[in-house]
């Protein structure tokens, strides 16, 4: 229940999604957005998830995550009991060689802001950088989905990126 994870921006080119196997629509918000424990619930696709995650570690890296499939319905009521600000994404997935990097295309108040995730089994593996990936971001917690939720990307000075 260990989830460990690499975040960077992506370049501005489209050569991502030529090499997507999937792309789905994602909506989420947060029960917490507490930096110590989140709780989300997000519809992906035609599915409900709700997720807790813990606190980060100090490099950012890894934290604990619990995330059950619950049924549409129950997502969608969840979601109108959330902290106001929702994210709204595209879910690119991209196979690069033993790896998937999941590219969200951010909407709505995070438009403009494309960012990768790629998981990893342990702290020290290596990732084959694709060429469209940029600066990383792993521990900045400005890119949290949760940080977003509440100072949308839209908001930010362009002299902080």
């Amino acid at each position: 229940m260990q989830e460990i994870e690499r975040k960077f921006l992506i370049l501005d080119s489209p050569n991502f999604r030529e090499d997507a196997f999937s792309r789905t629509r994602i909506v989420q918000g947060y029960l917490n957005s507490a930096p110590e424990r989140t709780v989300r619930v997000r519809i992906r696709g035609d599915k409900g998830f709700l997720t807790i995650k813990g606190k980060s570690s100090s490099d950012g890296l890894s934290r604990y995550e619990w995330e059950r499939e619950i049924p549409l319905f129950e997502a969608e009521e969840l979601l109108k009991l959330s902290e106001p600000r929702k994210i709204e994404k595209y879910r690119y997935e991209i196979k690069v060689e033993n790896h998937t990097f999941e590219v969200d295309e951010f909407l709505g108040e995070n438009e403009g802001l494309l960012m990768a995730e790629v998981e990893l089994n342990n702290e020290t593996e290596e990732i084959k950088k694709p060429l469209w990936l940029g600066k990383e971001v792993t521990g900045d917690q400005r890119y949290y989905n949760s940080y977003l939720s509440k100072f949308p990307f839209k908001e930010w000075q362009t002299d902080r990126l």
